[in-house]
């Protein structure tokens, strides 16, 4: 099986790396050269672009920011579909919202060529180590053909239900981390407000009922003031709006959702949406008038 890879950013690079690691051929394209050479240098080849990917691969996988940057991809003149033909697939690992999914499921489906949604949740250090864990939408007998393929990006891959389902996932992982980074970085700040260091708070608390992954990964973080991004907050927003949207879509009302999109957008106004998502914590610093780090 011949693969190949559209999107070579902080989790696109890692993961087509870890395809090329388990035997797999990769071509690969991104508009951005350096993603490309690093490809190459692991042993992949180069793409022209969309079109030319699909024409040397049997599957193609995209990894990109959202719903508009993979139509475009897929759909756009040079783009991979026009280098589709029937008995191919494409499975976009990209985190955009559930009804784009299903249209261009629709819009491939006229070309005899299988889709599937499958975001990922991890962040940059599991792309890199192929610990994500993936979240597909598709048919079963499709995800059976290409379930190896997945779990050589990832310790865990499950199908959770038809096209969409993949993102109506991870809408919810993304709901349940932001609110879960917003929740911790506020009873840091009432810790420190209080005396308490937010660090011996965490080391307290973290095997109890309060611990979580997110606890894990992201304290250490705000407790050095290191929000170099795995995960950006304007790539956290986009999630969320997409949330707000689906959520509406269905008659849910979510109001911590709502209210952590709206505390990443003040932070995104003053000028850090390329930070890591866990700055959710300089909100916090800055409304109780504190810094988290340590005297």
């Amino acid at each position: 099986m011949k693969v190949g890879f559209v999107g070579l950013g902080i989790m696109g690079k890692p993961m087509a790396i870890n395809v090329l690691k388990n035997g797999y051929e990769v071509v690969a394209y991104d508009r951005n050269e350096a993603g490309i050479s690093a490809i190459v240098e692991a042993g992949g080849q180069a793409g022209a672009n969309g079109k030319d990917v699909a024409e040397r691969t049997d599957v193609v996988i995209t990894m990109l920011p959202n719903s508009p940057n993979v139509e475009s991809a897929l759909f756009d003149e040079g783009g991979i579909a026009e280098g589709l033909s029937e008995g191919k697939a494409v499975i976009d690992m990209s985190s955009i919202a559930p009804l784009a999914s299903r249209d261009f499921a629709k819009r491939l489906a006229e070309k005899g060529v299988d889709f599937m949604d499958a975001p990922v949740s991890g962040g940059e250090p599991k792309a890199v180590d192929g610990t994500i864990a993936v979240m597909v939408g598709g048919e079963q007998a499709v995800f059976d053909k290409y379930e190896s393929l997945l779990k050589t990006m990832a310790s865990t891959v499950t199908l959770v239900g038809g096209v969409g389902a993949g993102n109506i996932t991870k809408l919810a992982n993304q709901m349940i981390v932001a609110i879960n980074i917003a929740g911790i970085s506020e009873a840091y700040c009432l810790a420190k407000k209080a005396g308490v260091s937010p660090e011996n708070v965490y080391k307290a608390i973290r095997t109890g009922l309060a611990g979580s992954v997110v606890m894990d990964q992201k304290s250490q973080k705000i407790f050095d003031g290191d929000f170099n991004p795995g995960f950006r907050i304007e790539l956290h927003i986009k999630d969320l709006q997409n949330v707000m949207d689906t959520a509406h879509s269905v008659n849910v009302s979510s109001p911590f959702s709502a209210l952590a999109m709206e505390i990443m957008q003040s932070l995104k106004a003053h000028g850090h949406e390329k930070e890591d998502h866990s700055a959710v914590a300089e909100w916090y610093e800055m409304v109780n008038d504190i810094k988290l780090q340590e005297d």
